[in-house]
């Protein structure tokens, strides 16, 4: 039977969310197509991984070697190359991230395969592939038929897909590693962590989103105290950056970082579509923001309109208040 491949993929020990939005999508896509969902893992010592991924495909591929300890784009190129032209996998779904990014069109390239980049959705129509993506800085989604082939490469934002755990009880099939002699076009140097002070806020699960309407940077410790009382983190959207009152690594939208909390507020952030893209799939949404029309309402569970200099403040207290 042919096969879905999704290219599992893990950092530091760490399976990426990724990974489990597309194999949410991939066994989606499978049901349709009558095709099975393989999940794909490569490095070394990872075989709890794949007992964690074989809850979400019918079968794990794993393929353990010394030489695919850390990411290599040359070195999982030739460990993808040897299943896809042996399995012939009617999709690859790799992720839309610094590793997918690396990989994935060389990969096509390699394989003469069709390749469509930063999906946020895909479908059969028969045997060919249709893929959504966006243009003009997230404005518009436009579907794309992929030229037919018997094999298509994908790459997937992330975010794009809500994650949803199967009941599934896969098997797991290790594979021989083709490699037989150290990558010398790259190699793995170090991995750079966040400098002191750094924050990632794709990790946070409680966010604090501020934008136009926190008017001045005068108002930034009010919103702080907020986001510390709440055992969170200070985002924003792209103005606050220009104006140089937070770092680029706390942008949230198109133009910054996609983030999926389990909490996001969103507080004086009118709700440009540019920052919705970043944050559209966090659990619960709040906004706050003193105008009714504002299109961020669209997107909250809850909103509530009133100046958020009488929010912000009042909620911060109630929370210290319930913490005793």
């Amino acid at each position: 039977m042919t096969e879905i491949f999704v290219l599992a993929e893990h950092r530091q020990g760490q399976i990426r969310d990724i990974t489990f939005e597309m194999l949410t999508k991939g066994k989606e896509l499978a049901e349709k197509t009558n095709t099975d969902l393989t999940a794909v893992l490569l490095g070394k010592d990872v075989k709890e991984h794949a007992k964690t991924i074989s809850e979400y495909a019918k079968k794990v591929f794993l393929v353990e070697d010394a030489k695919l300890e850390n990411f290599n784009s040359e070195a999982y190129q030739k460990v993808l190359s040897n299943l896809t032209k042996e399995h012939k996998p009617l999709l690859t779904m790799i992720g839309h991230t610094s590793f997918g990014v690396d990989l994935a069109p060389s990969l096509a390239a390699a394989l003469k395969l069709p390749l469509a980049t930063d999906c946020i959705d895909l479908a059969f129509e028969g045997e060919t592939l249709v893929i959504t993506r966006q243009m003009y800085g997230g404005k518009v989604n436009v579907k794309a038929k992929v030229r037919k082939s018997e094999s298509y490469i994908v790459t997937v934002r992330q975010a794009a897909f809500a994650a949803q755990k199967p009941n599934i009880s896969g098997e797991t099939m290790e594979v021989s590693s083709p490699l037989t002699e150290e990558t010398t076009e790259k190699r793995f140097i170090e991995y750079v962590s966040p400098p002191p002070g750094g924050v990632d806020i794709t990790a946070a699960e409680v966010l604090v989103g501020i934008g136009r309407g926190i008017k001045d940077e005068s108002n930034m410790p009010m919103v702080e105290e907020l986001a510390k009382a709440l055992g969170g983190v200070l985002a924003c959207s792209r103005p606050i950056v220009d104006k140089g009152w937070l770092s680029t690594d706390r942008q949230v939208g198109s133009s910054g970082k996609t983030v999926k909390p389990k909490l996001y507020i969103a507080l004086g952030i009118s709700g440009a579509f540019q920052h919705v893209l970043g944050m559209k799939n966090s659990d619960l949404i709040i906004a706050v923001n003193k105008d009714s029309n504002a299109p961020i309402f669209s997107f909250a569970d809850y909103g509530v309109v009133d100046d958020l200099f009488k929010i912000a403040p009042a909620l911060k207290d109630k929370i210290q208040e319930l913490k005793g």
